[in-house]
């Protein structure tokens, strides 16, 4: 699955004011983005805010960026949640036209087991029309899927392709990285350890900053991917304080403050999320200037 070396983005949802969903924006955020160099797109991951869109709303923002993107670069799903059959008939009902893959994070707040999470991804994995990417992210999850548990999934289930890690425990990577297959994907989930994570051995990320500097990430990627750490340092360390501000105030409200200021999209989140600070927007620009578009 090639398509998903490099960048893959995280795309953020655009609202307008009134908390619509803004297509127009979205339609701009994606041109962006592939104008950009990023080699894919996630579609309602967490950065898209898909805890606090429809089930109606998620369906159109799917078949909109399918046909925005017009298969100018991959294109995957984010479908996730904690009740495991609702994400199966989520899965099974979803129109796959246009998409290359389904990126599903492990369950939040019920904290299963290890074997609880094993099956709820063979359930989905059971289900699935197209190739599984997990996502681990126990800051938000609130549990981490084991690296025991991910490659007896990678062993188990021929369509589970990758992983999106973001536990940021190298002792886990370490072992992943040892036993899983060789052809199964470990795909950055932490920009600010992307860039030891593909010396270690991942196949590129999928990224919160890329929605903002799609150029300049993908341009870091691909240096790692090619072996040119040296080459990859500048980039990184110019990006370090923007990143961190990325997150400073949640995500992705950090981000959309990034993308207004370049014209992208407006800053308008969707409770229980609200825009970063007066002082953090002004760093953000103050980075946007340093680093340039």
């Amino acid at each position: 699955m090639n398509k998903f070396h490099g960048t893959g983005v995280a795309m953020v949802t655009p609202f307008q004011a009134d908390g619509q969903v803004d297509y127009d924006a979205l339609q701009k955020l994606i041109d962006h983005l592939i104008d950009g160099g990023v080699e894919y797109l996630v579609s309602l991951g967490t950065t898209g805010e898909s805890a606090t869109l429809s089930k109606e709303e998620k369906k159109q923002v799917f078949s909109f960026t399918a046909k925005a993107v017009n298969k100018r670069v991959g294109l995957i799903a984010g479908i996730a949640g904690n009740n495991t059959l609702d994400v199966v008939e989520d899965i099974k009902a979803f129109d796959t036209t246009g998409y290359d893959a389904i990126l599903s994070a492990s369950p939040h707040y019920n904290k299963p087991t290890q074997e609880g999470i094993y099956q709820h991804y063979k359930a989905i994995a059971e289900a699935a029309p197209l190739p599984i990417i997990l996502y681990n992210v126990p800051s938000r999850t609130g549990t981490s899927v084991s690296a025991e548990t991910t490659v007896r999934l990678a062993n188990d289930f021929k369509n589970i392709i990758g992983i999106k890690e973001a536990s940021g425990s190298f002792e886990l990577l370490n072992q992943l990285f040892r036993d899983k297959p060789e052809d199964f994907l470990v795909i950055s989930g932490d920009d600010p350890i992307s860039l030891p994570m593909i010396a270690m051995g991942a196949v590129g990320v999928i990224s919160v900053v890329g929605n903002a500097l799609p150029k300049q990430f993908s341009n870091m990627i691909r240096k790692c991917l090619k072996g040119d750490f040296k080459g990859a340092h500048a980039a990184h360390y110019s990006m370090i304080e923007f990143t961190r501000l990325m997150f400073a105030e949640g995500s992705p409200a950090g981000v959309k403050s990034a993308l207004k200021t370049l014209g992208v999209c407006g800053e308008t989140l969707r409770l229980p999320l609200v825009p970063v600070s007066a002082d953090a927007v002004e760093k953000i620009k103050n980075q946007i200037g340093l680093i340039g578009k």
